[in-house]
């Protein structure tokens, strides 16, 4: 089976759908499937539903959805960094689902790996824990999370081989890992594609078996969500000679 596509537009062919649901990689702006979301603005596809760590920030990563009105309701962890996001929310226009950064992660694990729900004390006596099963074990209580399935799931990976075998570079893993199972079809973008038997499996993060379409996306620049600079030496330096 072909995995290896020409381009985003060429890989998600057949797959978008007004409505659905997406579950996304990334970091902040590590990780982003970059490609893979222009080809969705692209696209013009809408009402989405999107299950990520975070909304990007303004004009980059799923900001881009933002701003054109793609998005009906985010599932996130982390939102502080785009005012669009914000505007949209405080407004009314979007619907968001606020969730802890660990139980985000383990829902879409745990729904690619037919997990319906499971228990957490995550959040128990907080907001999060409005209108959800508790269950006391131990004499401890417990709320019932669900597992997150998802029509879709992007992804960016560092290398993979032609079979889909996949490797994740530092920080990218954290979400793009348990995102990539949660879908019903996985689209990952990668940074290089080596032949079959390149890549030592004790190195292999994400099997081939879940990856169904891929395309190369480099190059990239790297986008820094914030740039801190000071003089070398500190202020104790300053006007000095070192």
């Amino acid at each position: 089976m072909k995995k290896l596509y020409t381009d985003a537009a060429a890989a998600l062919d057949g797959l978008l759908f007004d409505g659905m649901t997406i579950c996304a990689g990334g970091f902040g702006l590590c990780g982003i499937p970059e490609r893979l979301i222009d080809a969705i603005q692209a696209a013009g596809t809408k009402d989405l539903t999107i299950a990520s760590n975070n909304a990007g920030i303004d004009g980059e990563g799923l900001g881009k959805l933002l701003r054109t009105r793609q998005v009906k309701k985010m599932i996130s962890s982390y939102v502080g960094e785009n005012k669009e996001f914000e505007r949209q929310y405080l407004s009314g226009e979007l619907e968001v689902e606020f969730c802890p950064q660990g139980t985000l992660a383990e829902r879409c694990r745990a729904g690619g790996a037919g997990i319906p729900g499971f228990y957490t004390k995550t959040g128990v006596g907080t907001q999060v824990a409005e209108g959800k099963e508790v269950k006391v074990f131990d004499g401890e209580e417990f709320i019932l999370e669900r597992g997150i399935r998802a029509d879709l799931s992007i992804i960016k990976g560092w290398k993979a081989d032609e079979s889909g075998n996949l490797i994740f570079r530092k920080t990218a893993r954290n979400f793009n890992q348990p995102m990539a199972t949660a879908g019903r079809i996985c689209v990952a973008e990668v940074e290089e594609v080596v032949p079959v038997g390149t890549l030592d499996p004790d190195h292999i993060h994400l099997p081939g078996i879940y990856v169904k379409r891929m395309i190369v996306g480099a190059p990239y620049d790297k986008k820094i969500e914030f740039r801190l600079t000071r003089p070398r030496g500190g202020a104790a330096a300053a006007g000095s000679e070192i």
